[in-house]
């Protein structure tokens, strides 16, 4: 049910709430934890502990063996992701900076994950079209820079099998969604791609996670 506050927006999501609800059903294990403590000078940027379960229980839902991750920064959502792979999955992920695409394989490593997962370097843009030959993909997740998240959502529907799932995090842009800016434009634009080529929502995740599932 809702009530008249939680339909104007109000949301009774308080922090010691939302520390139980993860304790509870998204807890960490040594793998997790270490790529959820990311050393000095690298931005704790990654999806939170509830998000970062949703993401493996969807892909599970959608049965998926092949996945694309753009925007790996330590490998925290990668590590969830690639648990959540069936027998023989595969995830390439690709992280743009060096020196966070490093520490990522470090935490795979740690998770015994190295051999299901590829870290590409390089921008998404550059490096979307070179896994080509790798699909059709069962999941794209997006969680990389904003201004190119209509163009990746552009590759995702092009390069997923029918009934795959696409996702993009930060689908309120922090506030901004319906800025008249090119980020706003460009998160817009990728929202508006998913609701024509699948059955979509937006889930009100902190800062909203689009999940779609490609149509036929």
């Amino acid at each position: 049910m809702a009530d008249d506050d939680s339909r104007a927006g109000s949301r009774y999501a308080t922090r010691p709430i939302l520390d139980w609800c993860a304790d509870t059903h998204a807890p960490h294990d040594a793998a997790l934890a270490r790529a959820f403590a990311p050393p000095d000078g690298v931005p704790a940027i990654m999806v939170g502990p509830s998000e970062g379960r949703l993401l493996a229980l969807l892909c599970k839902l959608a049965g998926a063996r092949k996945a694309v991750e753009v925007g790996t920064l330590v490998g925290y959502s990668t590590i969830h992701i690639a648990r959540a792979l069936g027998d023989g999955g595969h995830l390439w992920s690709i992280e743009f900076d060096p020196a966070h695409a490093a520490i990522a394989r470090d935490n795979l490593a740690a998770a015994d994950l190295s051999d299901r997962v590829t870290v590409v370097e390089g921008a998404g843009v550059d490096v979307l079209p070179t896994l080509e030959g790798h699909g059709p993909f069962d999941a794209v997740f997006i969680d990389a820079d904003k201004l190119n998240y209509d163009r990746y959502g552009t590759w995702a529907l092009a390069n997923l099998r029918s009934g795959g799932i696409v996702l993009g995090d930060n689908a309120f842009l922090f506030g901004e969604l319906l800025d008249d800016s090119d980020r706003g434009r460009a998160m817009r634009g990728f929202h508006e791609l998913v609701a024509k080529a699948c059955d979509s929502v937006c889930i009100p995740t902190p800062d909203g996670l689009v999940l779609g599932i490609k149509r036929t």
